[in-house]
């Protein structure tokens, strides 16, 4: 028994040696060169010190974003020239996303996401390519919640508002990634207006004719440090309800269900601030206007056949617009804006890269006076007429979109006292480019 003890000993030295034989020989192949413990070790550090951490075990951490780049060439009759930027109407941006679970029904969490512009498309015009605030980081929002399956979400710090993209967040399909509803407005709100004959029209902006104190579209809010509640769904609806400081608050009926072969999604809500700093109608956040009395309200619906791709999405946005100060009150000579869209086309997926997007686009505003917050009258009144058509490509291996839009912009403004309107030189644009996530 001693012997055959021995002899076991004898052979595991054996098997011992060879698998460390194995594991040098590869190791020696790889030429990794010195001490391959200090070299794992150094590898360890280099990650450790590259890798995000979490604060604490508990509480998830999810890093997303995209990068949204474009290029745009516009003519707006007299000057035409080509642009390289940040896409504004899903800017570049990083969200860090956390929760925790209190109990098996309630969640704690958390949300903090900046914005990124390179060159700001939001404000580029004729005269600055790269717009007033390149190679900017903003914080979009920076809140927490509070989660339950049966008593709905509670969400306190700057985040989105109950009508914020009323009339966008219905369409489901990839234009909302770069021509939702109020995409037109966007693209073309930064550049100066030119008239009939080229001239300029002073300093004034398409966002001066158009009106919509949030991307110049009548009916939606924006992002605001407020308190929000969501309810829980029931049979497809949900009720978003929000208050802000001093004082704004909104309210919206969300619809997401499907009817058949049909997917069907709708909004609806309305909105109320006399808070001139956060959600003005117009003009300035101090005196002698910073007491506002702005009213907005909208609707919006998408329906998609799902067995071909067929989609129409649609929406209205009324804003009417007040002042507390009786001589500002009075210059508002016309009180109501309002805006609408229809979009219609066909995604589907024809090739295996991913989803096709064909669609075409029309929008019209009625826009209200422009008066800014001392009072001084823009314009009396506008009509401004916008058209589209445009393509994207999906690409699922690479969790991007490859898109391509042309839109024509028109119309006629009302000039402060004239007896009547001037008309618009059109902006025409060509707007291209790919949103990659990650």
């Amino acid at each position: 028994m001693k012997l055959v003890q021995r002899r076991g000993r004898h052979w595991g030295l054996w098997v011992a040696a060879l698998m460390v034989t194995g594991w040098a020989m590869p190791a020696a192949a790889a030429d990794l060169g010195g001490d391959c413990c200090a070299d794992l070790e150094e590898r360890v550090a280099e990650l450790e010190a590259t890798t995000a951490r979490k604060g604490n075990r508990k509480v998830s951490l999810t890093v997303s974003g995209w990068i949204n780049e474009s290029v745009m060439w516009w003519d707006d009759g007299s000057e035409s020239n080509v642009y390289v930027g940040t896409n504004p109407v899903e800017q570049s941006r990083v969200r860090f996303v956390g929760e925790a679970k209190v109990t098996p029904d309630v969640s704690a969490g958390y949300t903090l996401e900046f914005g990124i512009y390179g060159a700001s498309g939001n404000s580029w015009d004729q005269n600055t390519p790269d717009g007033a605030t390149p190679n900017s980081v903003s914080v979009r929002k920076s809140s927490w919640y509070l989660k339950s399956k049966t008593l709905g979400k509670v969400t306190v710090g700057q985040d989105g508002t109950a009508t914020y993209h009323l009339l966008d967040d219905a369409d489901t399909t990839m234009t909302r990634n770069f021509y939702d509803g109020e995409a037109s407005a966007i693209y073309a709100r930064p550049f100066l207006l030119r008239d009939a004959t080229g001239a300029p029209i002073g300093s004034l902006k398409w966002s001066d004719a158009l009106r919509g104190f949030f991307n110049s579209t009548p009916g939606d809010n924006g992002r605001r440090n407020i308190v929000r509640y969501d309810t829980p769904t029931f049979a497809g609806f949900s009720i978003a309800t929000s208050w802000g400081e001093d004082d704004t608050w909104d309210m919206a009926v969300i619809y997401k269900g499907e009817l058949g072969d049909f997917d069907l999604n709708a909004r609806a809500g309305y909105g109320q601030s006399t808070d001139g700093v956060s959600s003005p109608c117009h003009g300035s956040s101090t005196a002698p206007d910073n007491a506002m009395d702005c009213e907005w309200w909208g609707v919006s619906a998408f329906l998609q056949h799902k067995p071909t791709g067929l989609f129409v999405f649609a929406g209205y946005g009324d804003q009417r617009d007040g002042s507390k100060n009786t001589g500002i009150d009075a210059a508002i000579l016309d009180k109501d804006s309002q805006a609408w869209f229809v979009q219609g086309g066909i995604e589907k997926k024809f090739f295996p890269l991913g989803k096709t997007n064909f669609f075409g686009q029309y929008r019209r505003d009625d826009a209200g006076s422009s008066v800014s917050g001392t009072g001084t009258v823009r314009t009396d009144g506008a009509e401004i007429n916008t058209w589209a058509i445009g393509a994207a490509q999906n690409l699922e291996a690479a969790e991007s979109t490859l898109y391509l839009v042309y839109q024509h912009v028109d119309g006629e403004l009302t000039k402060p006292g004239a007896s009547s309107a001037t008309d618009l030189s059109a902006l025409q644009q060509v707007v291209g480019g790919m949103k990659i996530n990650f």
